[in-house]
């Protein structure tokens, strides 16, 4: 059992990095498969159209620094720790990716045929955002009361 939980420590460390760089390529992929199709139906915009199909990468870089916050010796006493914020940080960092994705890939379909609101059409990526970085900043602040 003490190895179950060690290794599940483990996880709560690499989980945070893992899960948002998983959220990321799926976004990613989603806003690059809209950027793709606006490409071929437009004569203007495409470096926006492949800018804003980035934007769910950040998710990545965000649980790369919760991992760095996270990393210490996994002991009994803090791998349940370790584990809880890692994967709930992980996975909040997945979902937002993957829905920041389809916020891009919304966006750039709609700017494709009205290109005056592409700023308004990023809007709600944004907001998407906000709650990586709430998950972020939480598992951080958080992770400091994790013993070493």
């Amino acid at each position: 059992m003490d190895n179950l939980i060690l290794a599940l420590g483990w996880a709560g460390l690499y989980g945070p990095m893992a899960l948002g760089a998983i959220g990321s390529i799926i976004g990613c992929a989603l806003a690059g498969q809209a950027a793709c199709g606006a490409l071929l139906e437009t004569e203007t915009g495409h470096g926006r159209y492949v800018g804003i199909a980035a934007m769910p990468s950040s998710q990545t870089i965000y649980g790369i620094v919760v991992m760095f916050s996270l990393n210490r010796t996994v002991t009994l006493d803090n791998a349940p720790g370790l584990f809880a914020i890692g994967i709930l940080a992980g996975l909040a960092l997945l979902f937002s990716a993957v829905r920041q994705g389809q916020c891009c890939a919304s966006a750039i379909n709609v700017s494709k045929i009205k290109p005056e609101i592409f700023g308004m059409s990023i809007a709600p990526a944004a907001i998407v955002e906000g709650f990586a970085v709430f998950a972020f900043i939480f598992a951080l602040v958080i992770s400091a009361g994790i013993p070493a």
